[in-house]
C-alpha cells in the first residue's frame, strides 16, 4: 500500500489489562518526574555553583540535558496512551519520535566518549589538562557530538522513511523504535537491516572502544600511584561515569547490536523501558550520591533556598 494512505500506527505497548495499565502509568509518571527533577538539578547546580565550573561538569550538564531529551521523546506519549486507553500514534509523530530518539541516543554515546577522554586527560596527563581541556574544546566536543550524530543518522533515515509500508500497521513496542518499525516494510529489507546493524555497531562499539581505551590507561595510571589516598580519589572520580557507561552500553548493545528474534521482543521491551525511564532516573543520583562536590553543591543550594524562603519580606 502507498504510504499516503497510512494515517496512524498502533503501538501494542505492554498489556491490555486496564488495572495494570493504570499501575504502570503511575510508576512511569513518578519515574519520569523524578528523572526530570534530578537532571534539572544537575544542570542548575553546574551552572550556578562556581566549584562546578570545570570541563567535567560542563560535559555532565550536557549529558543530563540529553537524558531529559531521551526520556521526554518517548515517555510522555506512553503516559498519554496508558491513561487514555488508546494505542495510536500518527505516522508523522512516529517517524519524528524515532528520528529524534536515535539522534539523541547516538549523541549520548559520543558525549560519553568525550567524558572518558576528559577523565583520561585529568588522571593520565594532569600537567596538560588545563591547557587542552579548555572551554573552547569542551564546546566543540558537545557541538561535534550533535553534528556527528545528526549526519550519522539522518542519511540512512531518509531511505528508511521512504520504504513502502504494509498493513496491519501494528508496532509491537511501546514507542516507535527502528527495529519494530522496520518490520512494517513490505519489501526485502535484508540489506537495510544489515546497514542499520553496521551503523548501530559503529556508533555503540566505536565510542565504547574510545571509552575502554581511556579507562584501561586510567586504571593503569591509578594503580601506579604511590599514595593509597590518591588511588581512592581517582577511582572515586571515575566510578560514577563507569557506572553510567555500563548501564547505557549494556542495554543498547542488547537492543541494537545482538541478533534480534521474535521470542526476545518482551525482553527487549523491558530493556528499552529501563533505557528510557530507569536509566535517566538513576544517572543524576549516581552522580550526586557518589560525588562529594555535587553533594556539597546541592546541600549549599538547598540551604540558600531555605534562607531566602525564611527571609522576611519588607
Amino acid at each position: 500500500m502507498d504510504n499516503q494512505t497510512v494515517t496512524e500506527f498502533i503501538l501494542m505497548g505492554f498489556t491490555d489489562i486496564r488495572w495494570l495499565q493504570i499501575l504502570l502509568f503511575f510508576l512511569l509518571l513518578c519515574a519520569y518526574l523524578l528523572s526530570l527533577a534530578g537532571n534539572l538539578v544537575i544542570i542548575s547546580i553546574t551552572l550556578v555553583d562556581h566549584r562546578l565550573q570545570t570541563p567535567m561538569y560542563f560535559l555532565l550538564r550536557n549529558f543530563s540535558f540529553l537524558e531529559i531529551g531521551v526520556t521526554s521523546t518517548t515517555i510522555p506519549k506512553v503516559l498519554f496512551n496508558l491513561v487514555s486507553g488508546t494505542k495510536s500514534i500518527s505516522v508523522a509523530g512516529c517517524f519524528a519520535q524515532c528520528l529524534f530518539y536515535v539522534i539523541v541516543g547516538t549523541t549520548e554515546f559520543f558525549l560519553m566518549a568525550a567524558i572518558s577522554f576528559d577523565r583520561y586527560m585529568a588522571i593520565c596527563k594532569p600537567l596538560h589538562y588545563a591547557s587542552i581541556m579548555n572551554s573552547q574544546l569542551c564546546r566543540q566536543m558537545v557541538l561535534g557530538s550533535w553534528l556527528l550524530s545528526s549526519v550519522y543518522v539522518i542519511s540512512p533515515f531518509i531511505i528508511y522513511f521512504q520504504l513502502p509500508l504494509c498493513g496491519p500497521y501494528v508496532i509491537d513496542h511501546f514507542f516507535c523504535d527502528t527495529v519494530p518499525l522496520l518490520k512494517l516494510a513490505c519489501m526485502d529489507i535484508q540489506y537495510l537491516e544489515i546497514l542499520i546493524f553496521l551503523l548501530a555497531t559503529g556508533s555503540i562499539v566505536g565510542t565504547f572502544s574510545i571509552t575502554l581505551f581511556s579507562y584501561v590507561n586510567i586504571i593503569s595510571t591509578v594503580l601506579h600511584l604511590p599514595s593509597a589516598t590518591g588511588r581512592q580519589k581517582a577511582f572515586s572520580t571515575c566510578s560514577s561515569h563507569l557506572t553510567v557507561v555500563s548501564l547505557s552500553y549494556g542495554s543498547c548493545i542488547f537492543l541494537y547490536v545482538t541478533p534480534q528474534g521474535s521470542s526476545r521482543m518482551d525482553l527487549s521491551k523491558g530493556v528499552a523501558l529501563f533505557n528510557n525511564a530507569v536509566s535517566p532516573l538513576l544517572n543524576p543520583f549516581i552522580y550526586s550520591l557518589r560525588n562529594k562536590q555535587v553533594k556539597d553543591a546541592v546541600r549549599d543550594a538547598f540551604r540558600r533556598t531555605m534562607m531566602l524562603a525564611k527571609k522576611p519580606k519588607l
